[in-house]
């Protein structure tokens, strides 16, 4: 399982139920990653993607603990035994977490890689993703080049789960 997400510098991701920044290469990056997969993410992460609409060709999956909840042609998911069930039904290689902070955090133990774009600037945050740096699980395995985006520096970084 993969997880996708665009960090700053002190690992933050949101505030207040918003992305810090939109980065077009970025977004390119993920609809590169994750068009013909699948997608989970938990109910406001969802609610938040362009057109509040579920992403066109891939399967989306919602987290959500409201009974009775739809989201267009979405599959709803209520606890993270359903939503483990729900995803048996694909190739773990194709699974892609994508947010938000609460869902990365469950989902994180069981995810074998971690697509994290490196945002260069420090934004004020309320959400934060687990800074891979500082875990003996994780080795960063590819750091792209710096990239830029006006006055913004950024880098495409790929973290693995350590063997054993």
């Amino acid at each position: 399982m993969n997880m996708i997400v665009c960090a700053d510098s002190r690992w933050g991701i949101g505030k207040k139920g918003e992305l810090l920044v939109r980065i077009p290469a970025d977004q390119r990056m993920f609809r590169e990653h994750t068009v013909g997969n699948v997608v989970l993410g938990g109910r406001k992460t969802m609610e938040g993607l362009p057109g509040k609409m579920p992403l066109n060709g891939r399967v989306n999956i919602v987290l959500t603990s409201k009974k009775g909840y739809t989201f267009g042609d979405a599959v709803i998911v209520h606890s993270m035994e359903e939503a483990l069930l729900e995803l048996k039904k694909y190739e773990e290689d194709r699974i892609y977490i994508i947010g938000g902070g609460k869902v990365y955090q469950e989902f994180l133990p069981y995810c074998n890689r971690v697509y994290v774009t490196k945002v260069d600037y420090q934004y004020e945050a309320d959400t934060f993703f687990p800074n891979l740096d500082k875990s003996d699980e994780w080795v960063m395995t590819h750091d792209s080049e710096e990239q830029t985006y006006y006055d913004l520096e950024y880098y495409f970084t790929i973290y693995q789960r350590r063997d054993g």
